[in-house]
């Protein structure tokens, strides 16, 4: 699974890269490519910040110009998805999450390393140009729209954007109304928590945002994937004659629901691995259905070593994942193996 912008962090990945060589030899490869085109967007380059002797934070990278944080996230997600393959934990599919399409798109050959990246630092130009902001609230997608209803006019611009699971909705829009709704869920018990994002996303007001980046992905030519790749937003798999820069447009404007997402795209995997730092979607995946076998290598401290079948041994026959319909979830990017006995 290939996660979205807002469960990432760097001092886990910063831990495991000195004992996993492939994981290494991966970040230095991709941001060999990724940095090369960041002076394009006034980004400085990440790759030598990361083997630096200092440790490295997310709020030292959001300090630089807009782009910067996304060209990281975007280079941390392929390279941990490359160094998973050259250990053998191969993909049979591709699961986007939001800015996961980026990099999962770019791991199943529609675009280069280096394309990947300028749309990556594109995107974060026109997000943080339009300001907003996006909280998670810790209740169902259900309650969470009589919520917003509840909130009165001050909260009419905030909308559902993510169900994670039936305990998580994120909802986007401007700080204003954000403020309004985190002051009513608060009044209700329930836990409101504002994200380290600056800038909302899955809202309907930046639609020309999204018609802006759409057109910079045209210009690109990016080519139909090599692999099935999953996406959230869309709700469905990328074909050979899908429309990939306008799909990947509509993940600034549309609301996505993990769990349905996840009844469709990985119903029969037997092993689904988080390509990011974080395991908000791994632990999404397991409190949907935790029969799942899911991991968060980065977040869980546990690198696959060998096959898949290595890591755990297979369930006792097909689960269906059922539609939850009172969550939301912005984050996770994942990578889907299926394992082979």
């Amino acid at each position: 699974m290939f996660p979205g912008q807002g469960d990432f962090g760097l001092t886990a990945l910063l831990r495991t890269l000195p004992r996993t060589r492939s994981l290494a030899t991966a970040v230095n490869e991709v941001f060999e490519e990724a940095d090369a085109v960041a002076p394009e967007f006034d980004v400085p380059p990440i790759g030598p910040r990361l083997a630096g002797s200092s440790p490295l934070s997310v709020g030292e990278l959001a300090a630089d110009p807009p782009g910067t944080v996304q060209l990281a996230l975007f280079g941390v997600s392929l390279a941990i998805h490359r160094a998973l393959e050259a250990d053998g934990c191969r993909a049979q599919r591709l699961l986007a999450v939001s800015f996961g399409e980026i990099p999962a798109l770019t791991a199943a050959g529609c675009c280069s390393t280096a394309d990947g990246a300028r749309l990556a630092c594109r995107l974060g130009q026109l997000l943080t140009g339009h300001g907003g902001g996006m909280t998670l609230l810790g209740t169902g997608s259900s309650t969470a729209a009589r919520l917003l209803a509840a909130a009165g006019p001050d909260a009419r611009t905030v909308v559902v954007a993510c169900v994670n699971h039936s305990g998580e909705t994120v909802v986007s829009g401007p700080l204003d109304g954000l403020s309004v709704v985190e002051h009513s869920a608060t009044a209700r018990g329930i836990p409101a928590r504002r994200l380290r994002l600056p800038f909302m996303s899955h809202h309907p007001a930046l639609t020309r945002e999204a018609d802006a980046f759409a057109d910079f992905a045209r210009r690109l030519r990016p080519t139909p994937p090599r692999r099935p790749v999953y996406s959230v937003v869309s709700g469905r798999f990328h074909r050979a004659d899908s429309d990939l820069p306008r799909a990947l447009s509509t993940c600034l404007t549309r609301p996505f629901d993990l769990p349905a997402a996840l009844c469709a795209g990985l119903m029969d995997a037997s092993l689904i691995v988080e390509a990011g730092t974080g395991s908000t979607l791994t632990n999404s995946v397991r409190r949907i259905d935790p029969r799942q076998v899911a991991l968060a290598p980065i977040a869980d401290g546990r690198w696959p070593a060998g096959p898949p079948a290595r890591l755990a041994s297979p369930r006792p026959g097909p689960s269906p994942v059922a539609p939850d319909t009172g969550a939301s979830h912005h984050s996770p990017t994942a990578t889907t193996v299926r394992r082979h006995t």
